[in-house]
């Protein structure tokens, strides 16, 4: 233990290996007090966890400049431990693998091995891609893909989807020849030898650092629940990286889900297979239930209510004549389906996997249209073509208890955004942890009060009042006009966002770019070239952008983002708050409000040269008294109240950079 924790010192430490080695790099005292505190959790120091509860669990909030992702990885890779590193998104992922990943390797730890692991959709199986190649269908797709896929089959070694760069996101083609685990052979597979997916899983075995995603992570620990496993073998330890993810992921994959795509798409497969062993007039009642099962799909999504969105199941169950009627013909329509399959299915696994698809949305569909348990929240949502019908855990608390927390050495939680009013509590009880799990708190080392300004106007309507909107808008342009652009702002609905746009464009005398005009990297890429812009966004952009410099001198959010209580999970949840005898709107909506809204301001300070104004449109924060929860958890920066103090910030900031050139 003690060689590790001095192995840790001398690489954070001012004169390590860091400083020596990597450019640019910075001694944080941040950074160290968390490298090491890792590695404790990694060695089981008894001193530093408490003894009751499940194996070392450690939290640590780490603001943006605190360089947290040296501080897990590198203790990671000297732990001699099997460690899965999963991240809330894919840039992580990549800047992991290509950038901190090499380092390590080069000055650190020389015999580390770490491989990305992605679901199976992300890899092509062969045996798809060659039944596809040799079928009548082919002219249906593109043969410059067509070439261009076989060509890359011949020097890949992964079959990651991720090397076709020129592949459209949405390709009819790959999903036409993805490793879908519905429809693989297993072992009777002929291509099995040379399987993307086998290689991937025998090369996870042999490597010591795993890198996923959160949503494979808990597909992977669902499944070992039921007594599958997916692609990750097994492992020590894990880290999670953007930790505030976890519940909402969790949740997903902890529940239970039938769609009408899922039973059409089973219906088409079927069609698709029995078109390929061509005229066998003993495959003909299997072609009839899977046309029957088509038509029952369709015919049960017309009876649900056409309204978009995520809704309570009982709210359709109640507009829905004969709704115990309508779940039996589609349930008989899948069960003959599955009686049909089951004499092909015991000379072909294809057809066994179809008969398994089948069998698993019908126990699917019993369990969200059955009797429903008090611990699950039951819900449907209407998209323009489909139904989904889910039943989710309203708490996941003790799912995570049941199935992991007592399954690992050590579990690490990280993100820069994990407390509320200066506290894990929140936290802590969303996943289940004991109220004594070992926690740090890291504030960033940038320099809020001196390079950056919070700008809540002292005299403006709230949110509810009818003249918001208009104020806002004049408001917003006068703080555009004096940042010259260079500004992101964020909403809380589409429609607001909308709103603004039009108001806006119509006056500023530079580009004003809204979410959904262009893909979202697209977008990121103008908004950074053209420094006096302006990017009006919603919901993904509250994170994840990275956009240092002067491009982004301003981050402006139009309120305080409370959810809208109407989302049938979190009507849920507040609801067994409530009848738990708490207050939901404080232990439940406002600590997910701070924590979006602190994840929203995070965007402006992404070095220690930025600046610039954050700006919160909202005078709750001064006006209610859940206000001072909300301030508690902002940024260290000095509060403005005027328009006129804003232009004075930008002028004062024009100065300071002209005597810098």
């Amino acid at each position: 233990m003690d060689e590790l924790l001095d192995k840790i010192k001398n690489i954070f430490s001012p004169g390590g290996i860091l400083s020596r080695k990597l450019p640019g790099f910075e001694a944080r005292t941040g950074q160290l007090a968390m490298a090491m505190a890792v590695a404790q959790s990694f060695t089981g120091d008894d001193s530093f966890f408490p003894s009751s509860g499940p194996g070392p669990m450690l939290a640590v909030e780490a603001e943006t400049g605190i360089g947290k992702t040296l501080a897990y990885l590198v203790p990671a890779a000297l732990s001699g431990q099997k460690v899965v590193v999963s991240t809330g998104t894919l840039n992580l992922q990549e800047q992991i693998l290509h950038k901190e990943i090499p380092f390590i390797k080069e000055h650190i730890a020389p015999d580390l091995t770490a491989l990305c692991v992605k679901g199976r959709q992300n890899y092509l199986c062969l045996y798809r891609w060659h039944q596809l190649y040799h079928s009548p269908q082919l002219p249906l797709f593109d043969n410059d893909h067509l070439d261009a896929v076989d060509d890359w089959l011949a020097t890949t070694h992964t079959g990651d989807r991720a090397e076709l760069d020129w592949l459209p996101d949405h390709s009819g083609l790959w999903r036409e020849v993805s490793a879908t685990s519905s429809q693989c052979l297993g072992t009777n597979c002929p291509d099995s030898a040379d399987c993307f997916i086998n290689q991937l899983r025998k090369k996870a075995a042999r490597t010591q650092l795993l890198i996923v995603n959160h949503h494979l992570f808990f597909s992977d620990l669902a499944l070992r629940r039921s007594g599958f496993a997916e692609v990750l073998p097994r492992y020590e330890s894990v880290v999670f990286d953007e930790a505030h993810h976890i519940e909402n992921i969790a949740t997903r994959y902890f529940g239970t889900s039938v769609s009408h795509f899922q039973l059409l798409d089973l219906a088409q497969d079927i069609e698709k297979l029995l078109q390929e062993n061509g005229i066998d007039t003993s495959l003909e009642k299997i072609s009839s239930a899977a046309r029957g099962l088509a038509g029952e799909a369709v015919r049960f999504l017309r009876i649900f209510p056409e309204e978009r969105g995520r809704f309570p199941l009982n709210e359709a169950v109640e507009k829905i004549n004969n709704w115990e009627q309508e779940c039996l013909l589609l349930t008989e329509s899948l069960s003959s389906l599955i009686s049909r399959l089951a004499s092909q299915a015991q000379r072909s696994d294809i057809w066994s996997g179809m008969q398994r698809r089948a069998q698993e949305l019908l126990a699917n569909l019993q369990i969200v249209t059955g009797e429903q348990r008090r611990s699950s929240v039951y819900w449907y949502e209407r998209r323009d073509k489909t139904v989904a019908l889910s039943a989710s855990p309203i708490e996941i608390a003790e799912d995570l208890q049941k199935s992991f927390f007592h399954e690992v050495k050590t579990a690490i939680f990280t993100s820069a955004t994990l407390t509320t009013g200066g506290n894990f509590s929140y936290f802590f009880e969303r996943l289940g942890l004991p109220a004594t799990t070992t926690s740090i708190r890291l504030a960033s080392p940038f320099d809020y009060p001196g390079r950056t300004k919070l700008f809540v106007p002292a005299n403006m309507a709230e949110p509810a009042a009818p003249a918001f909107l208009q104020e806002l808008q004049h408001n917003i342009l006068a703080i555009l006009l004096a940042s010259r652009g260079r500004a992101l702002v964020l909403f809380t609905s589409i429609k607001a966002m909308q709103y603004l746009f039009h108001y806006l464009d119509e006056r500023l005398p530079f580009p004003v770019f809204m979410q959904g005009s262009a893909p979202k990297q697209t977008l990121l890429d103008r908004f950074s070239h053209e420094t006096h812009s302006v990017l009006l966004a919603v919901a993904s952009f509250w994170e994840g952008v990275d956009v240092p410099g002067e491009s982004l001198s301003c981050v402006i959010i139009d309120k305080l983002p409370f959810e809208v209580p109407s989302d049938p999970v979190i009507m849920a949840r507040i609801n067994k708050i409530r009848e738990e005898g708490g207050n939901p709107f404080v232990d439940f909506q406002i600590p997910r409000a701070i924590l979006t809204l602190r994840q929203g301001l995070g965007r402006l300070m992404r070095s220690s040269t930025d600046s610039g104004l954050l700006a919160i449109m909202d005078v709750r924060l001064f006006t209610k008294h859940y206000g001072r929860l909300f301030r508690k958890s902002l940024p260290d920066s000095p509060i403005i109240r005027t328009l006129e103090e804003v232009s004075l910030f930008f002028h004062e900031k024009a100065d300071t950079e002209n005597d810098n050139l």
